[in-house]
């Protein structure tokens, strides 16, 4: 079974070359998707033997994996790995996540199955529970974890679920998944709070989450 990494990165020079080294040990190809950055990032990358795809401007997280997506679709491969650039993701967890998807069509690497969550700001922790309930609820599926971006993907059922949003795709991915009767499985895997950066969650986004949840829904109950 052939397996890709893709690393939707953005700016992420400081430590691109340890996840690539780390990745690189448990998949056949590491993609990077260089989100339009203005370090070093593709340079890295290619450096440390990734293969590069370059956003020329800046599409956010999800422009960058459904760019990802579309090169494993491209390129046959089985599964898809998707790891973020900052480090949070663990590598040697890679080989866990794979033994689940073979017998899944995708599999979600949960913070909520352990205690790494509790050191998680409040605000990102409702965030996440907000988005999970909601998919929760309208999935008929039982997981705790909608936006974790540690994720495997078999690429024959990633073909009918590529994102049309790039706001808050994972959640219209594994809505869409859930109402196609896709193979829904989560393992528990421990995410530290990235040391650099900024995170997506902020008090803002939090009150726009309704409205934008909203635009997710429709986009999957009714235009699918």
């Amino acid at each position: 079974m052939r397996t890709v990494a893709v690393i939707p990165a953005y700016n992420e020079s400081s430590t691109i070359g340890s996840v690539i080294d780390g990745t690189s040990r448990y998949v056949d190809e590491v993609v990077v998707v260089d989100d339009g950055s203005s370090d070093d990032t593709a340079a890295i990358a290619r450096e440390h033997g990734a293969h590069v795809v370059t956003h020329v401007f800046n599409t956010g997280v999800g422009g960058a994996v459904r760019t990802g997506y579309q090169y494993a679709i491209r390129h046959d491969y089985d599964f898809v790995v998707q790891v973020d650039a900052d480090g949070q993701h663990d590598p040697e967890k890679i080989p866990t996540l794979l033994d689940h998807a073979e017998d899944a069509d995708m599999v979600i690497g949960s913070r909520y199955l352990n205690e790494s969550i509790d050191d998680y700001p409040l605000v990102r922790r409702l965030g996440i529970t907000f988005f999970t309930t909601v998919v929760r609820k309208l999935g008929g599926i039982d997981i705790t974890d909608v936006t974790s971006g540690f994720r495997v993907y078999r690429v024959s059922a990633l073909e009918n679920i590529l994102h049309r949003s790039d706001n808050h795709w994972a959640v219209e991915q594994t809505l869409d998944a859930a109402q196609r009767g896709q193979r829904i499985e989560e393992v528990s895997i421990e995410m530290p709070i990235r040391d650099e950066g900024e995170s997506q969650f902020s008090l803002d986004t939090l009150v726009l989450y309704p409205l934008r949840m909203t635009d997710t829904v429709f986009r999957v109950l009714l235009f699918r």
